[in-house]
């Protein structure tokens, strides 16, 4: 399909092109036009029905958004922002430069600016940046016939009706109930009457990883936004945490890799901003390492002694930090995700440590086989070699599900406390634990 469509666009035959496109879903559509010239996208997109135009709008990047925005005329920007849905105009806005803004805000009328500029206030991230006002709400006065024919008469313009908000004059959040009961109930029942007055709910101001978990934790298909007197301001749905999910896990893995986070798209990054990105916690490593330099220099009569020593100082160091990685790795998504908390400390601290040394022991006696019986290397070396490796696993595992707990009580994101960070402390704690043991059973 995608192929007919890109030939009939090549020999200009755009009517024919539209017939095949409307065909398809908004999605597929969008990762089409990605895939076109800019004007030959711009001809295309003017002639697509404008319920489609805004759906295809909100799925496109941001490059692309922009250049529809600068390149239509006004009319045309007021008949996309009225088909698409609140939270996608916010969300493209706070992607756009202020001149953008403003031509998007003048084709709007007074309330929707005021809507709009309410919502680019509220803080990053938050979630009154996320909500949308597109929900349905009931009265719980209201009998189940007349809730239906509410829902039937303005639910059309509603993102999604699956759940619908129960609200007092004074649009005071007081209970919520789920399309499928009402349908369900008998129509002489009020919405009182079995509307859940139990519900989980957020501040506009809540981080969206709060509401994210929160999500996650009681399977929720959307969660009604309340402002500090608990009136309902707006909703947040499923569709929007996926991508929040997917942000906060992009930017984990950026941390956990030593580099500055960023939003932008990997191919459509400047190799100066992604070199910058990398480079600050690269230079911070760096220095750090030096650190294990000077370890090394401090026990330069014992590598002279015994020169073998040199030759195990790779594995022991490379073998620290995998096992350090490993327990941070699982500590920081278990802190993500709920499952271990700041109370847990004690706990997974005797878990590390037991699950260290059952994985030093076998490690340090695969070694010690090797190493004494394969390399011939003399048995007081294979020692010192073997007893430094359990004692560095114990400790890397320990320091590495230990950081990240630190991390989350002293507020800074656990998944800084990572491979290169837990690597770098492992190393130093190694070649003295490596050098000690040398001097202590090699008698230096």
């Amino acid at each position: 399909m995608k192929e007919i469509i890109l030939n009939l666009i090549e020999q200009g035959k755009y009517a024919d092109a539209k017939i095949e496109i409307i065909k398809m879903n908004v999605v597929d559509i969008a990762q089409l036009f990605e895939e076109l010239e800019q004007q030959k996208l711009l001809v295309i997109f003017r002639i697509l029905p404008k319920e489609i135009a805004s759906g295809v709008f909100s799925y496109i990047s941001n490059e692309l958004q922009r250049y529809i925005i600068e390149s239509i005329t006004d009319k045309e920007i007021k008949n996309i922002l009225d088909e698409l849905f609140f939270d996608d105009t916010i969300d493209f806005l706070e992607e756009m430069p202020s001149n953008i803004v403003k031509k998007v805000l003048k084709n709007t009328d007074e309330s929707t600016r005021n809507l709009i500029n309410q919502f680019l206030n509220y803080p990053e991230y938050s979630a009154g940046s996320i909500m949308t006002i597109e929900y349905a709400d009931l009265k719980k006065e209201m009998t189940i016939e007349q809730a239906i024919k509410h829902i039937k008469h303005t639910g059309v313009d509603k993102e999604t009706i699956h759940t619908c908000y129960v609200i007092d004059e004074f649009r005071k959040l007081e209970g919520v109930i789920s399309l499928r009961k009402i349908i369900l109930s008998e129509d002489d029942l009020l919405v009182k009457d079995i509307m859940k007055s139990d519900v989980i709910y957020v501040n506009t101001h809540d981080d969206q990883e709060k509401i994210a978990a929160l999500f996650k934790k009681y399977d929720l298909l959307s969660m009604p936004v309340v402002d500090n007197e608990r009136r309902l301001v707006g909703i947040v749905t499923i569709d929007d945490i996926i991508d929040i999910i997917d942000q906060e896990n992009t930017e984990d893995f950026e941390k956990m890799a030593a580099m500055q986070p960023s939003e932008e798209e990997y191919l459509k990054t400047n190799a100066f901003v992604l070199a910058k990105n990398r480079l600050t916690w690269l230079i911070i490593l760096m220095i750090s390492a030096t650190f294990t330099g000077n370890i090394i220099r401090n026990f330069d009569a014992v590598l002279q002694s015994v020169v073998i020593l040199t030759a195990f100082i790779p594995m022991l160091m490379d073998t620290g930090g995998n096992a350090g990685s490993q327990s941070s790795t699982l500590i920081i998504r278990g802190l993500a995700l709920g499952e271990i908390n700041l109370k847990d400390v004690f706990k997974v601290l005797w878990k590390e440590f037991q699950v260290s040394f059952l994985v030093g022991i076998v490690l340090s006696a695969l070694n010690f086989v090797r190493i004494y019986y394969f390399e011939k290397i003399d048995l007081f070396v294979s020692l010192t070699v073997c007893i430094t490796l359990l004692f560095t696993v114990v400790l890397a595992k320990i320091v590495g599900g230990m950081l990240p707990i630190l991390a989350k009580k002293i507020k800074v994101d656990p998944a800084l406390m990572a491979g290169p960070l837990i690597t770098t402390i492992v190393d130093a704690v190694t070649l003295i634990v490596y050098f000690s043991m040398a001097k202590w059973l090699l008698g230096i």
